[in-house]
C-alpha cells in the first residue's frame, strides 16, 4: 500500500453530472501515491469540468482555445504574503480534469476509464510539484515516475502504446 503525504487535504468537486466519474475517494488515493516520498503536507484542489469550463480556463490561463484533459494551478505564494484567516499552508495547487476529454482520450486509447483519471491525475500533481516535460529528457524523467507510481497502484504503463509506434 502506498502512503502519501503525513498530512493530505485533498478536496474534490464535480461542477458536473457525477455518474460514470471516479468517485472523491479515488482522487485522494491517486494524488498520496504522486505525492509520497516527495512532500510532507499538502493541501490542493481537484475539481472535474465540462468541455466548455475547460476550454474556457485552458483559453484563459494557456491561450489555447480548446478544452485539454488536466490543467495543474500550483500556488505560488510569494514570500512575505499573508494568508488570510483560515487559511493554512502548505497550498500546493490546483488540479482541473475535464471530463469529456477524458473519456474521448480513454476510448480512443483503449484504456480503462478510471486508469486514464489515475494517470492524469498524477501527471497533474507531479506538475504542482515543479515535475515538466518541455524537452526530451525532462519528459523522459517525468514518465518513468509517473510508470513507477501507478505501476505501485497496480495501473499498467500509460506511454506502452507510444512506445511501440
Amino acid at each position: 500500500m502506498t502512503r502519501g503525504p503525513a498530512r493530505l487535504d485533498v478536496s474534490v468537486g464535480y461542477a458536473l453530472p457525477r455518474a460514470g466519474l471516479p468517485a472523491a475517494v479515488s482522487f485522494r488515493r491517486w494524488v498520496a501515491a504522486a505525492l509520497s516520498g516527495r512532500i510532507r503536507e499538502a493541501d490542493l484542489a481537484v475539481r472535474l469540468v465540462d468541455e466548455a469550463e475547460g476550454r474556457a480556463l485552458n483559453r484563459h490561463y494557456r491561450g489555447k482555445d480548446y478544452a485539454t484533459n488536466v490543467l495543474s494551478f500550483p500556488a505560488d505564494i510569494a514570500e512575505g504574503v499573508k494568508l488570510p484567516k483560515g487559511v493554512k499552508m502548505p497550498l500546493l495547487g490546483d488540479l482541473v480534469l475535464c471530463a469529456p476529454v477524458v473519456a474521448r482520450e480513454a476510448r480512443e486509447q483503449g484504456k480503462r476509464l478510471n486508469d486514464h483519471y489515475a494517470h492524469l491525475t498524477v501527471h497533474g500533481a507531479l506538475h504542482l510539484l515543479g515535475w515538466d516535460h518541455e524537452d526530451a529528457r525532462e519528459a523522459e524523467c517525468m514518465e518513468a515516475l509517473e510508470r513507477e507510481i501507478l505501476a505501485a497502484l497496480g495501473i499498467s504503463d500509460p506511454y506502452r502504446d507510444e512506445l511501440d509506434a
